[in-house]
């Protein structure tokens, strides 16, 4: 016993030892940076060079799927050759419509891509690294790469610690002059975000929009009648492991009439467009033919009123507050699938399977509602995705969409799709969803719209999601 204060002395010591070098441990914790990324590969390929063993190897499977498309750049002259960059899978080439592609891409330091664009006339591919959805299997790239040869060869030009980049724009007539929206870091404050500039194909850059270090910049678009006429959408988010910021009061869409050397804000107060921190992801499409029109999207994280009611096409929350047996049966089946698709129910839940549950008295017929109401007690739902028109160059904006269009995004922000006007038609546009439920809606005349919709979860996705062969997850 009289040892026993020396064991709780040395118990103490080597506690408080261990609690310390873990401190200390913590403390020293850095972000790996694009510079040692980039010299860990360069060994890599040293040892590769050195190995006895010549083995190569290949891909055998599964393939039941490919990962998540972030871009598609289409030959103007030739719709049948396009290339296609994937979030965690590399640059890949076709030259007959997808029936075989070719990776271009996989041997340098990173494959992960946000953005491919080439310049057709000149066949000159830009490419930048690092996927700009920002969901938490997104990985960080190095920068930007360029490449005269399809490919062969590749120049990289810098931005290693964009991490993430939305969009690359050259100019239509100056193959020396590019802008990149460079949205940064995912996981930490970072001031290389914002729009970059380039006047000597890449050599050096230039931070021409900068706000602060949360706001980066996601999407770009040109006059091509006027390539000094540009605007870009600047974003706010803040991601964590454990949470999600996806709008800002710092989100918003700029203009610049120089080429882009100075921005102006066009989305403030009297705009027309959402204000203050609802704000969140943003794009922007130029027509072609009349720049003076301009569309935008917009993800309005506005919460969506609770008490509104039914209208022809949805249902609301409030209308399954109050329900008999006999009123749940008569139901309308196609408005049920379609509230139970909305609100994200396991697709097992369809309007036919719920009514013989409250039929079977396996859930009384407000069981729907008092689910849903538990979370919506909390935060509410987001109006998410709209679209905006504007006919004066961004001076003003009028939302196009009468009623919301649930389903698109699902509102966080970086599950976004992209939005595409005809090149004949300003009225005829079509934007690809990004959500569980794989939906695809064109609108003529902005009046009306249809909509292609898969009953399970298909990865058949327009452009910025997942695309790849179809199943059903099992």
């Amino acid at each position: 016993m009289a040892s026993f204060p020396k064991l709780q002395h040395i118990a103490f010591t080597a506690g408080a030892l261990l609690l310390g070098s873990s401190f200390l441990w913590a403390q020293n914790v850095v972000p790996t940076t694009a510079a040692d990324r980039q010299k860990s590969m360069a060994e890599k390929r040293q040892l590769v060079a050195a190995s006895p063993f010549k083995t190569n190897f290949r891909n055998i499977g599964p393939t039941v799927m490919s990962g998540r498309v972030v871009d598609i750049d289409v030959n103007p002259e030739d719709p049948t050759e396009f290339y296609v960059a994937y979030a965690t899978g590399g640059l890949w080439h076709t030259t007959n419509n997808g029936q075989s592609f070719t990776p271009i891409f996989d041997n340098e330091d990173v494959i992960g891509l946000g953005d491919v664009t080439v310049q057709w006339a000149t066949r000159t591919i830009w490419l930048g690294t690092g996927e700009a959805n920002a969901s938490r299997s997104t990985y960080s790239g190095i920068g930007v790469y360029k490449s005269t040869d399809n490919g062969k060869s590749w120049q990289y030009l810098g931005l290693p610690e964009s991490h993430h980049i939305g969009e690359i724009i050259v100019h239509p007539s100056d193959a020396n002059t590019a802008w990149v929206a460079v949205t940064g870091h995912l996981y930490s404050p970072n001031k290389d975000r914002g729009v970059y500039k380039t006047n000597d194909g890449g050599k050096s850059w230039k931070q021409v929009l900068y706000l602060d270090e949360n706001t980066g910049a996601i999407e770009m678009d040109i006059n091509p009648q006027n390539p000094n006429e540009l605007y870009a959408s600047m974003w706010y988010k803040t991601r964590k492991a454990w949470n999600f910021e996806e709008s800002g009061a710092s989100s918003g869409i700029y203009k610049s009439v120089d080429g882009g050397n100075k921005w102006t804000l066009i989305s403030g107060e009297g705009s027309g467009l959402p204000q203050g921190a609802v704000f969140g992801r943003s794009g922007m499409v130029v027509y072609e033919k009349n720049p003076q029109i301009v569309y935008a999207i917009v993800d309005n994280q506005t919460k969506r009123s609770s008490n509104a009611k039914a209208d022809s096409v949805n249902y609301k929350l409030d209308d399954f507050k109050v329900l008999s047996k006999d009123q749940f049966a008569a139901l309308d089946d196609t408005k049920l699938d379609s509230f139970l698709k909305i609100n994200r129910m396991a697709p097992r839940y369809t309007a036919k399977s719920v009514k013989e549950m409250v039929a079977s008295d396996k859930v009384k017929p407000t069981a729907i509602y008092d689910y849903l109401n538990v979370n919506t007690g909390f935060e509410g739902t987001p109006i998410g995705f709209e679209i905006y028109r504007s006919e004066d160059a961004g001076k003003t904006w009028k939302k196009q969409n009468e009623k919301d269009l649930p389903n698109m995004y699902s509102t966080y922000g970086y599950w976004f799709g992209r939005f595409a006007v005809s090149p004949s038609n300003d009225r005829e546009n079509c934007d690809s969803g990004c959500t569980g439920y794989a939906e695809h809606r064109c609108r003529q005349n902005l009046q009306k719209h249809w909509q292609i919709q898969y009953p399970q979860r298909s990865p058949l996705h327009l452009d910025r999601w997942q695309a790849g062969q179809p199943h059903d997850f099992g």
